[in-house]
C-alpha cells in the first residue's frame, strides 16, 4: 500500500474519465483550490449522503474558488444514474483500475463491520492552487465530513 498523503507533499496528478466518458485532468485545476473525495460506491447510502452534502455546499465552495471531484471505482454508466438520480453537478471520475485511489493510498485494507477486507478508503484531500496537499482525511465518516470540511475551510 502506498504511504499516507501528507500536507505539503506533491498531489499525484492524474486524468480519469467523467461520468460521460471525458477527461479530466488534476494539472487543469491549477490556480484554485480543490476538494478530492474518494467514496466506495456510487448510490450507496453512506456515499450518496456525502456526495449530496459536497452537491449542497457546492455554491459556497464555489464562490470562494473550491471546486469538487469525486473518484469512485464505479464505471461511468453507474457514474451518470447517481448523477442524474441525485442532481449531482461537479465531476465523479472513475477509477475502475484503483491506480489513483492507490496513488493517494485511498484503497487498501480496511475494517468493515469488524471484518478486515480490501477496498476503498473514504478519503478527502484539499489540494492548494500549486497541487500540494494542503489537508489530507483518512477514513472520514460519510456523514458530518462536509460540514467539518467547511469548518476547515471557513466557508
Amino acid at each position: 500500500m502506498t504511504e499516507r498523503l501528507q500536507p505539503g507533499d506533491v498531489a499525484p496528478d492524474f486524468t480519469l474519465p467523467d461520468a460521460d466518458g471525458n477527461p479530466v485532468a488534476l494539472s487543469s485545476l491549477r490556480g484554485k483550490r480543490v476538494i478530492l473525495y474518494f467514496y466506495p460506491a456510487a448510490m450507496t447510502p453512506g456515499c450518496t449522503k456525502e456526495s449530496v452534502d459536497f452537491n449542497d455546499a457546492l455554491p459556497d465552495l464555489e464562490a470562494e474558488g473550491v471546486a469538487v471531484i469525486g473518484i469512485s471505482p464505479d464505471k461511468e454508466a453507474k457514474l451518470a444514474k447517481f448523477r442524474e438520480r441525485d442532481g449531482l453537478t461537479f465531476p465523479l471520475l472513475s477509477d475502475p483500475d484503483t491506480k489513483v485511489l492507490q496513488a493517494y493510498a485511498a484503497y487498501g485494507e480496511k475494517k468493515l463491520y469488524g471484518k478486515v477486507t480490501i477496498g476503498v478508503i473514504r478519503s478527502t484531500f484539499i489540494i492548494d492552487a500549486e497541487g500540494k496537499i494542503e489537508k489530507a482525511y483518512y477514513n472520514v465518516k460519510a456523514t458530518g465530513h462536509v460540514a467539518r470540511l467547511r469548518k476547515d475551510l471557513a466557508v
